[in-house]
């Protein structure tokens, strides 16, 4: 059977697209009819995944006896910073997000569409096994509603996939992609033609140290912190020049191209070295009007200095090939590489990575999350705080299942057939009934107990 599930054989393949055809039809009955309502009215087409543990209803595999698992196919799944693992499956999840309004909008830290939060593709596979081409086939069944296409928030399990796997045809499908790292990938990640990838955006080799190295080593409990952190914050904004600037959107063929900061008519950095390779001629004198109040004070002369305005100047590397030898660059789809996985469309930890990211995961994160345990509904029993607690040694019955709390996959007394409902009252558990049958024949056969004939 778990040869079966990794056969290539044409007959298993599509026995296993089946499967998948069946699991995408369920899921995507509730897209359609929320579709066809206007629920997705005002959806920017922000999209979270994530991948959860889906426990197993029978044992893990024991290796100290030897026992395998029946559940062939399932495994560990390790979910992010927990050193304890779930056997089972991992199920690969997508749901409609939204991100939050920035700072400074009226409704800053709100939602800014208000469409149901609800999955929109489903793939149960063994954990660690196929978690990006999983996602691209949920995203890939979209296509159909014609949905808008914008941010996709990955957790680092998607991060970590092999380029050809996630991010090349998830950008190729028109989304833009909102990334995590762990902690051994942060910082500067690699290089391309002269310029410094750092946490997943292009950037001016002449970046200081300190700010380019700023998440390098940082853990997951630092990196969540960051607004109680105001030196990490400081470091964060200090990149912000240093990346190149995006000069023309991707093409068909999910091209962009990209210039260095010092570079166009609006530069973020002087750097002398973009000065050196590009000469820029120097303006024409211009007439300027000493009658007019607005054209003497638009002149350079008239202008008061600010040097919280002036532009950072960038000291260009002693060696080496420099952004600045390049005005622009072309960046297809897979051109980083190995690092091109690491490539995102927001700048890591800025504000609007973190209107992004942050809503979108928690709206998965919540959605995941509500998925119930196997053995949450094995047990009968009631919760000890219920107000309508059974007593010991009588079972549950069906009006004290009636106050607990409503599991998501199984039936309450409220929801069960009306045939079930009429019995559940007075049916008692085969366990009990032989137990109490016995202990009355014992009582009637014990030599305390026998009646006086007189």
């Amino acid at each position: 059977m778990a040869a079966a599930w990794e056969d290539t054989d044409a007959e298993q393949a599509r026995r296993r697209e089946l499967l998948q055809e069946i699991s995408d039809r369920l899921v995507l009955i509730t897209v359609r009819l929320a579709h066809r309502r206007g629920l997705f009215k005002g959806w920017q087409g922000d999209i979270a995944a994530d991948t959860t543990p889906i426990p197993a209803w029978h044992h893990e595999p024991r290796e100290r006896r030897g026992l395998a698992s029946v559940e062939l196919t399932a495994g560990w799944h390790h979910c992010g910073g927990s050193e304890e693992g779930v056997f089972g499956h991992s199920a690969s999840l997508l749901v409609a997000a939204s991100r939050r309004h920035p700072t400074g909008h009226p409704q800053a830290d709100e939602r800014v569409s208000r469409h149901p939060q609800i999955a929109l593709g489903l793939v149960l596979d063994t954990p660690g096994k196929r978690i990006g081409p999983n996602a691209v086939h949920s995203l890939a069944q979209l296509t159909p509603f014609g949905f808008p296409r914008e941010l996709l928030a990955a957790d680092r399990a998607c991060t970590d996939q092999r380029t050809e796997h996630f991010a090349q045809p998830v950008r190729t499908l028109g989304y833009q992609l909102v990334l995590d790292y762990k902690q051994q990938h942060r910082g500067v990640q690699g290089t391309h033609q002269g310029a410094l990838l750092v946490d997943g955006s292009l950037a001016c080799p002449a970046m200081p140290h300190t700010p380019a190295h700023a998440t390098a080593g940082l853990d997951d409990k630092a990196v969540r912190g960051i607004d109680d952190s105001s030196e990490l914050r400081d470091l964060i904004a200090a990149r912000e020049p240093y990346f190149l600037k995006l000069k023309e959107s991707a093409d068909p063929r999910g091209v962009i191209r990209l210039q260095c900061p010092a570079g166009g008519p609006s530069p973020a950095v002087s750097c002398p070295r973009f000065n050196q390779v590009h000469r820029v001629p120097a303006p024409r004198p211009a007439m300027v009007d000493l009658t007019s109040k607005r054209a003497t004070a638009a002149h350079a002369c008239g202008q008061t200095h600010r040097p919280d305005l002036a532009k950072r100047t960038a000291a260009a590397p002693a060696t080496g090939r420099v952004a600045a030898d390049l005005p622009e660059a072309h960046n297809p789809p897979g051109a980083l590489g190995k690092f091109d996985k690491f490539r995102q469309d927001r700048h890591y930890l800025h504000p609007a990575w973190q209107d992004a990211y942050r809503p979108e995961q928690a709206n998965i994160e919540g959605t995941s999350t509500a998925e119930p345990k196997a053995t949450a509904s094995t047990s009968p029993t009631p919760r000890s705080d219920s107000p309508t607690d059974a007593s010991p040694g009588r079972p549950a019955r069906a009006d004290d299942l009636q106050h607990q709390p409503a599991h998501p996959l199984q039936l309450t007394a409220d929801h069960q057939h009306p045939s079930n409902r009429r019995h559940s009252r007075s049916r008692r558990p085969p366990g009990n009934r032989l137990r109490d049958q016995h202990r009355s024949d014992n009582t009637s056969n014990s030599p305390g107990n026998d009646e006086n004939p007189d």
